[in-house]
């Protein structure tokens, strides 16, 4: 059996090293002597109490439950609950030896038969999502000794130590193990403690936390509040870290009273249109890219992003292996062309004045902006824009014509591959695509061992996506993170996450 940290370029060489430097020492009185203050924290909310059943929010979680694996801030897998992981040639077995010492929130030491539990409940209980495909393939559980765990797959999956940073690890006594957890037993920095959803979620310190000198903090408090305005709360000093625009995100910082971050990786902003139910015009690929020529690109992702954003026509932006220079090079709609707009829609014998796009988006400006410039070739636009839920209740009743909004950073390419899959988790912002041609490659590009040949499957599927016209990228942008003076051991790392193996809210400090 070969160790992954080594046998992958570019995926957290030195893991040993990083393992080490994580074992735990006994300091439980230094920890507790060194917490001082509630650390405030505004990003994205929470949709449940049960960790297994989220539906992308990890923001929140992540401070009371983890995983056996954890993504760094530059991408890479790193160990988190196991101190070192290693696959097998074949990429069929994956052998995970656990830190020594763990403990639960209620006090039990974490054993192998606890992981091999998270295991089976996901995949036994568990409907739907990118963690329900992946434990399917997992055709035996092996626990030799308390701290290993043994996995062996059905076939290889290439994502599969990414997307297990999302599979956390919680206690089986957790109240409601058996249906609906309602009370998190986890691992965490901090213990699962007052919720008011859409409130507030409170989360006391763990004093046996098996890292060394954290937490740093009595608690964190995560204000789950839509609608308020997080950059005026952080320069009155009720928040600490949130996430804000670019405006707010500019003024704060020409304030002097917050530093502006960002996430490392991008999140990816597109306009789809209704896949599953199309009406007429807009289910003619010409009219969908005459809608796309009269959108300026730069335009918009200037306003979302600033000199931070990049402009191109893939899911990833650059720097990222799976980014396609070529692709990129060859985008037809790179700069807006209303003069081929209109020829399109004549080829289609398209009279834009005898339509209405019904538009939905989120409480955002700068879908506003699309909506401007597509009106530019005639048509008529009802646009609604709604909250959080009512987008997705709305996108999901297939009633629309067009949208525009993104997707944030994910821990692995397939994660954002799966959602345009036919029974892909959350597939009402890409319109519902039902492809089995794109289903197929998607298949293939998951069970290839090869980084280059996955490369290739990934890059067919999304010229496909491109050539049925399903959406279309606009670009790339950081999410940026203001984090008020004083706060001090945090920086955003890779996903939305608030802790990870190496960083996050378990070293965050409060100096003043």
């Amino acid at each position: 059996m070969t160790s992954f940290v080594t046998s992958r370029r570019g995926l957290l060489a030195g893991a040993a090293t990083l393992a080490g430097a994580l074992t735990v020492l006994p300091v439980r009185v230094l920890a507790q002597n060194a917490r001082k203050g509630v650390l405030k924290y505004a990003t994205l909310g929470l949709d449940t109490s049960d960790p297994h059943r989220h539906t992308g929010s990890i923001a929140v979680q992540q401070s009371y439950v983890e995983a056996l694996t954890s993504i760094a801030a530059n991408g890479a897998v790193e160990p988190f609950l196991a101190e070192s992981f290693a696959v097998s040639p074949d990429g069929l077995t994956y052998t995970f030896r656990l830190r020594e010492g763990v403990r639960f929130h209620n006090g039990d030491l974490l054993t192998a038969r606890d992981v091999a539990a998270n295991f089976e409940r996901v995949k036994s209980k568990v409907k739907g999502g990118w963690l329900v495909s992946a434990l399917q393939q997992v055709s035996k559980l092996e626990t030799p000794d308390d701290r290993t765990v043994v996995v062996t797959l059905d076939e290889p999956f290439a994502p599969f130590l990414n997307l297990l940073s999302e599979l956390w690890i919680l206690s089986p006594k957790s109240a409601g193990w058996d249906e609906t957890i309602s009370l998190p037993i986890g691992t965490g920095p901090f213990t699962f403690g007052d919720w008011q959803p859409k409130v507030k979620l409170v989360t006391p310190a763990f004093a046996d936390y098996w890292k060394a000198g954290a937490p740093r903090v009595e608690a964190v408090e995560f204000d789950l509040r839509d609608g308020i305005d997080k950059s005026l709360a952080l320069r009155a000093g009720d928040l600490h870290i949130v996430s804000v625009d670019l405006q707010a995100a500019q003024d704060l910082q020409k304030a002097g009273v917050a530093e502006i971050s960002g996430l490392k990786d991008t999140a990816w902003y597109f306009a789809a249109f209704n896949n599953r139910k199309p009406r007429k015009p807009f289910d003619d690929i010409r009219v969908r890219r005459a809608l796309m020529h009269a959108v300026d690109k730069a335009a918009v992702m200037n306003f979302v992003g600033g000199d931070k954003s990049i402009v191109t026509n893939q899911l990833v932006a650059s720097g990222n292996i799976y980014f396609d220079q070529a692709l990129h090079d060859a985008d037809e709609f790179r700069k807006p062309d209303l003069d081929q707009a209109r020829k399109l829609l004549a080829e289609a014998g398209v009279t834009p004045e005898d339509h209405t796009i019904e538009f939905v988006s989120w409480q955002e400006t700068h879908p506003q902006i699309v909506v401007q410039m597509v009106r530019k070739l005639g048509f008529k636009v009802n646009h609604v824009a709604l909250d959080d839920i009512g987008t997705q209740k709305r996108l999901g009743q297939y009633d629309w014509d067009m949208s525009v909004t993104n997707s944030g950073p994910r821990s692995d390419i397939f994660l954002r591959f799966v959602r345009l899959m036919s029974d892909g988790p959350n597939p009402v912002l890409w319109g519902g695509i039902q492809d089995p041609e794109l289903d197929s490659l998607i298949k293939q590009a998951v069970r290839e061992p090869d980084s280059d040949k996955r490369k290739e499957f990934y890059l067919q599927a999304f010229r496909r996506t491109m050539e049925k016209g399903y959406f279309f990228v606009l670009g790339h942008a950081p999410d940026f993170i203001a984090i008020r003076n004083g706060i001090k051991g945090y920086d955003p790392g890779f996903t939305w996450a608030c802790h990870w193996a190496s960083g996050g809210v378990a070293v965050t400090a409060i100096d003043a």
